[in-house]
């Protein structure tokens, strides 16, 4: 058999994306090895959506212009966003490399690599109006034998003026309800005990002008009645998206988890409406207040970016506000970066990168001190872990996540994977929580109260 190395950058659609050229290529006679010295074929699955993102892929082709030249029967391809975005000019710019494929071009992949081997000919493929065709997950291809990720959707028609995502995953197009019903059904059959539903902008799953229609919740309710399943989630959520019936979820399907990521990327209107995000800050607020009313438990996490365009210190201060008066749990922050052909990269006004730092740093500090806090009050509660494995701090100790989507470590024995077990939280930290699955002496065990039940 052929071997195959796989580098991946970017969001959970890339790492998806990644799982399904493994499958394909498995089914051509190509295994997997962490070893890329001694890959037949070493493939870079990118994202664009931001330039550091963009950077670490040309950093790693950079490296591998070494194995080239001393394996001259070595194939090395890129795909992704990256791959889609630049086509024939990444093959201009990097002699070394042989072929580039778009994020519709997965499953024609081993044929692909096959004429460039036979024909010796570096080539290009990267139509955003070739067909999609979905391949269900199968199991030895994901990461974890208990959870799985399920993409519901791809594109997106939103088109906010730093993204890129509708110019490389072009525009939105839903799997049929039954296919992802299905597809969840074999997976909770094989001992799945999670789903992730993945889409760019999933609350418009099935709607194709926007809010307002009903598929998606459809879907949810579907998914609940599915034996097996333990818990769902879903990500990524767009705040004008976002409807009431949706939010009322959180508070009646037993299986969704109290957590939602919810990108609000500026706390200032003036901003938002060069973001042409579609919803003002008074807006986004609401519907957070809305999701803690019929949930009080949810845990709510971010995306927020700096520096956009024309961002004043006021507007600044404004998003610094919003994060003090909501408190996430996280926030995914970084810097803006002109991302090509997004209309922002056009706009005047640039922030300067040494005040993009400043301001970021700013913004990480203090939110690094609201999840230690939120941490910290989970201390003396009980939470309900599903047991991932054996946990990468330290020996003897045991991981897994909360309902809520939070890290725990804590010291067992003879326990499996998959169980879901109660833990006592002793201490909160900056990124994850410890416990033990006895109380402290002279305790009882008290479980917290949950809104879904």
């Amino acid at each position: 058999m052929k071997q195959v190395h796989i580098s991946t950058f970017g969001c959970q659609m890339n790492d998806r994306d990644s799982e399904l050229i493994a499958q394909v290529l498995s089914a051509h006679d190509y295994r997997l090895t962490e070893r890329p010295e001694e890959a037949d074929l070493i493939l870079i699955n990118t994202c664009s959506i931001r330039q550091k993102a963009e950077e670490k892929t040309y950093s790693l082709l950079g490296r591998l212009k070494r194995l080239k030249s001393r394996n001259p029967g070595l194939i090395i391809g890129v795909g992704g966003c990256v791959a889609q975005q630049e086509g024939d000019r990444l093959l201009e710019r990097v002699p070394h490399l042989d072929l580039v494929f778009g994020t519709r071009w997965i499953n024609e992949l081993p044929d692909l690599v096959q004429t460039v081997r036979q024909r010796g000919r570096r080539m290009a493929e990267v139509a955003l109006d070739h067909p999609l065709r979905y391949l269900p997950s199968e199991k030895a291809f994901r990461p974890s034998p208990i959870k799985a990720s399920v993409t519901i959707m791809h594109g997106c028609n939103n088109y906010c003026a730093y993204c890129v995502v509708p110019y490389v995953r072009g525009p939105e197009w839903s799997r049929p309800p039954e296919d992802i019903a299905a597809e969840v059904r074999r997976l909770a059959a094989q001992g799945v005990k999670e789903v992730l539903l993945l889409g760019q902008n999933v609350n418009s799953y099935g709607a194709p002008k926007g809010a307002g229609g009903r598929a998606f919740i459809d879907l949810l309710e579907q998914l609940e009645t599915i034996a097996g399943l333990e818990r769902l989630r879903f990500t990524t959520s767009h705040p004008k998206d976002l409807s009431p019936d949706l939010i009322a979820c959180f508070g009646r399907l037993s299986k969704l988890c109290e957590h939602i990521h919810l990108p609000f990327q500026a706390g200032a209107d003036t901003v938002l409406a060069r973001m042409n995000r579609g919803y003002t800050r008074a807006m986004y607020m609401e519907r957070i207040q809305a999701l803690r009313e019929n949930c009080p438990e949810i845990a709510v996490t971010s995306d927020v970016m700096v520096g956009f365009p024309g961002e004043s210190p006021a507007d600044f201060e404004q998003t610094l506000d919003l994060i003090r008066e909501i408190r996430f749990d996280d926030l995914f922050s970084f810097r803006y970066s002109d991302r090509h052909p997004a209309r922002a990269s056009g706009f005047p006004d640039k922030v300067p990168e040494e005040e993009k730092r400043r301001r970021l740093a700013e913004l990480q500090a203090l939110q690094k001190g609201i999840t230690l806090a939120r941490h910290q009050a989970r201390e003396g509660t009980w939470e309900q872990v599903l047991v991932e494995g054996t946990s990468k701090k330290s020996g003897g100790q045991w991981s897994g996540r909360t309902r809520t989507n939070r890290i725990v470590n804590f010291p067992a024995t003879h326990l499996e994977v998959g169980l879901t077990v109660p833990v006592f939280i002793e201490k909160g930290y900056a990124h994850s929580l410890k416990g033990r699955l006895s109380p402290p002496s002279g305790e009882g065990r008290q479980e917290d109260s949950c809104c879904c039940g």
